[in-house]
């Protein structure tokens, strides 16, 4: 039975919350094996961690754990194996996109008022960690990535309207989305973009171009901040960017695919605007306002790319470790080697820290703290423990390693992308200097 559907058959007089608790139990009933801790038995079963999407998660709530199950039954139709195909054949997942949205997790933060589950950070964080690591890595996120959060500011600050016009093909999964940000001349300085939208009429009319914008080969929808009033005629730099989620005319805007090292499931694009021509009703909140608007969901963001870098990083460290219990040499398991063994086991303390970080972040986002400091430092820490132990992953399998077969390769081309984006690790650490050590700005 599908997720929503199950929501819908629950009594109308329980909470919400609740409703999608049981609802998930129900769909997962079908057999994935229970969390329940009792007294009987110990916590954490030994080797838990070589049980693939294991729910071994002691600080997880009820209805997290409930996610965790219902989206593992989903991923485990879509193996490595599955991944590695479309990798190379540069095609698009569009089955698992379908299936996640035709379970109603495209909307699990959205409003439900236009389709969706009103779910928090906390929760969707578990969504797509658990997707990346069924072996989906980047690819598996960033089919739905753009779906699930990226929207955060026109459920926050559009109009009744707006959303009701804009949400429910997004959490149906029959609308994509893509989001125009990054330019080529500004990076990281999103206060420096370049790309214009001047008022003409009831329109807007677009000139510029914007770089790493994922999907767009295939979205009908981008979320784009251009600039309304020129930088040198702002009073603050924070002023004079707008926010416009519209439709993406592919007859009108150029996008050129960007090659690159992996994630080859999906498009990255160069999209270039040449008096391209927008409704004005589809600018999101006031003219002027898009930076705000847009930093809302900063946070948000660096919470879930950890999620989906502790994925790929408990993915390899399950693949090292059934590697070095089964590989024997010199007539013994090589996972018998302190030198095997050890470095296998501080990754998994590294994967787990990181982890707490990361939902304790998320749970801070939830509970409305603005400030970024937990959300960027999880993302440092999720990032830096995935890319060490996908290397020592990469290490433990030796030459098999190296060949796509074993699948750790593909895992170390993605887990580069959580180090880069959304933000640069090392200009994390340019903000914990500044915002927690109180040190002078250094760039």
């Amino acid at each position: 039975m599908l997720l929503k559907t199950c929501i819908r058959n629950v009594p109308q007089c329980l909470t919400y919350r609740t409703a999608v608790v049981r609802a998930t139990r129900s769909f997962v009933s079908s057999g994935v094996r229970s969390s329940t801790i009792t007294k009987d038995k110990p916590a954490f079963p030994k080797g838990f961690v070589l049980d693939k999407l294991h729910n071994n998660f002691l600080d997880w709530t009820e209805e997290q754990k409930d996610i965790r199950e219902a989206v593992a039954k989903i991923m485990e139709k879509y193996d490595d194996d599955f991944w590695l195909k479309k990798d190379l054949a540069h095609e698009f997942p569009t089955e698992v996109a379908k299936d996640l949205a035709d379970h109603g997790f495209l909307g699990i933060c959205m409003p439900e008022e236009f389709g969706g589950s009103a779910r928090g950070i906390s929760e969707a964080a578990v969504l797509l960690q658990t997707i990346t690591e069924s072996g989906g890595a980047m690819a598996g996120a960033s089919c739905v990535h753009m779906n699930i959060f990226s929207l955060e500011p026109v459920a926050k600050f559009a109009t009744h309207e707006q959303k009701a016009r804009m949400l429910p093909g997004l959490i149906a999964g029959t609308e994509r989305a893509c989001f125009g940000v990054t330019e080529p001349n500004a990076g990281s300085n999103t206060l420096k973009l370049e790309t214009m939208a001047t008022r003409k009429g009831d329109k807007y009319v677009i000139n510029g171009r914007k770089m790493w914008t994922s999907t767009a080969q295939r979205a009908q929808k981008i979320l784009l901040l251009a600039r309304t009033t020129p930088l040198k005629d702002v009073k603050k730099v924070t002023q004079g960017l707008s926010l416009f989620y519209t439709d993406l005319d592919h007859s009108k805007v150029e996008i050129k695919e960007i090659a690159k090292m992996g994630r080859h499931a999906i498009d990255t694009n160069m999209v270039f605007f040449d008096d391209w021509e927008i409704p004005a009703e589809d600018r999101i909140g006031e003219e002027g306002d898009g930076f705000k608007m847009v930093m809302h969901g900063m946070n948000a963001e660096r919470v879930l790319v950890a999620a989906e870098a502790l994925g790929i990083g408990y993915a390899a460290l399950r693949k090292a470790a059934i590697y070095a219990k089964d590989r024997n040499v010199f007539d013994r398991s090589i996972g018998k080697n302190q030198a095997i063994q050890h470095p296998l086991a501080a990754h998994w303390m590294a994967l787990e820290a990181a982890r707490l970080m990361t939902y304790h972040a998320a749970k801070l986002y939830d509970d409305g703290v603005s400030s970024g400091e937990y959300a960027n430092a999880a993302k440092y820490l999720a990032s830096e423990a995935a890319f060490t132990t996908v290397e020592r992953a990469m290490i433990t399998l030796g030459g098999v390693g190296y060949a796509q077969e074993y699948h750790i390769e593909r895992y170390m081309r993605e887990i580069m992308i959580p180090r880069l984006t959304p933000v640069s690790n090392q200009m994390i650490l340019n903000y914990i200097s500044q915002q927690c050590l109180g040190q002078e700005k250094s760039y």
